[in-house]
């Protein structure tokens, strides 16, 4: 009697154990098979929206800086250094003597010159004197006629004579005024190559004195062709310097080339840029920092949303159904991590942010949506 009552109990322990070791695992197996397999029908796809965007495109480009205006001086008289009064680094006003050139041959073919109008002035005296007399001879009768005409066309030549000494006795006082090297604007020295007593020679090229004018520096920088629709005159832009780290040069496009370079397929660009502080000094280098307002909003998307293929450049869509639409779109600026979308695409539409190789047209997808990329 009590075996078979601990039969009776050990029957029903038994077939639990049996389910719960054997049977239990295999239904918790088929739940989660399932469970992959409608993952798999349904994959889960990140999405954002398309909206329009109206924050100005912003890019960085490399750039040069020039001072407005670097001249080197040269000497228009030929003497000796007698001695010079700026060095590199000072500043100059307009006018202000760099040197002074001595040069006694010049002197000595100036006084000759003057000597030679005052005889020229004596010779016309005399001839003017003759034509008169001879004129009123003429008029008596008492000389032939082509004698008093002679004496006219002395008289005549007498006074080119004149214009031309006194035009030479000009040249050489110019000539004279040249031995005062002076700066020919406001600027800063920036190269010296005068020495005292060194011998200089007019026009055979040798560099006295160099000169910048830095109050306002020339940036230059070349705009990929992606921008050029976006370069005006007076556009603002931020120049970026090494040496200044977190500090804005604020400065405006001043002039821009009417071609790009067939080799980069860039515009080159000219900001101007104001530096009474003198803090800035030509030759460095540095970035420009342009921003961008769109005439018309856009729609932006993260780079990687784009599937460029045979078919051209889409777009992965998920429809009110959460179904899969490749949409072909027409790509505008390029800025980095985002994209323009120029057309093809209506804002509102989720697009997958980063579609797989396994999305197809059609395909039943479950959206997650994810931040929207932020412009840059």
């Amino acid at each position: 009697m009590k075996t078979a009552r601990l039969l009776l109990i050990a029957v029903p322990v038994a077939l639990a154990v049996v389910f719960v070791a054997g049977v239990l695992p295999r239904l918790r197996a088929s739940a989660a098979l399932e469970e992959r397999a409608a993952a798999a029908a349904h994959p889960v796809v990140g999405v954002v929206v398309a909206a329009l965007s109206s924050a100005p495109a912003s890019v960085t480009l490399p750039a040069a800086i020039e001072a407005l205006q670097d001249t080197p001086i040269y000497a228009r008289t030929t003497g000796y250094i007698a001695k010079w009064t700026a060095d590199i680094g000072d500043r100059v006003k307009a006018g202000q003597v760099l040197a002074v050139i001595d040069g006694p041959d010049l002197d000595q073919e100036l006084n000759q010159a003057r000597a030679n109008l005052a005889q020229a002035k004596a010779n016309l005296e005399l001839a003017r004197i003759s034509a008169d007399r001879w004129k009123e001879l003429g008029k008596q009768n008492a000389v032939a006629q082509q004698d008093v005409d002679q004496k006219a066309a002395d008289f005549a030549a007498g006074q080119a004579a004149v214009v031309a000494a006194q035009a030479n006795v000009d040249r050489l006082t110019q000539l004279k005024d040249f031995q005062q090297v002076t700066a020919p604007y406001d600027g800063v020295v920036t190269a010296r190559n005068a020495q005292v007593g060194a011998l200089i020679n007019a026009g055979a090229g040798v560099e006295i004195y160099h000169i910048a004018e830095t109050d306002t520096l020339r940036v230059f920088v070349s705009v990929p062709q992606t921008y050029v629709r976006s370069i005006r005159k007076g556009l603002g832009a931020d120049v970026l310097v090494p040496e200044f780290p977190g500090k804005v040069f604020h400065g405006e496009v001043a002039r821009f080339a009417g071609s790009l370079d067939s080799a980069s397929r860039t515009l080159l660009t000219e900001v101007r840029l104001a530096n009474p502080d003198g803090e800035l000094f030509p030759g460095m280098f540095g970035d420009v920092r342009f921003s961008f307002k769109a005439a018309q909003p856009a729609i932006l998307l993260p780079s990687n949303a784009a599937i460029i293929n045979s078919s051209g450049t889409l777009v992965a869509t998920v429809d009110a159904s959460n179904r899969i639409r490749l949409v072909h779109v027409k790509l505008g600026r390029d800025f980095g991590a985002q994209i323009e979308i120029i057309d093809g695409l209506a804002p509102g539409a989720r697009v997958v942010a980063k579609p797989s190789d396994f999305l197809s047209e059609g395909l039943e997808v479950t959206p997650v949506s994810t931040e929207e990329p932020k412009k840059s």
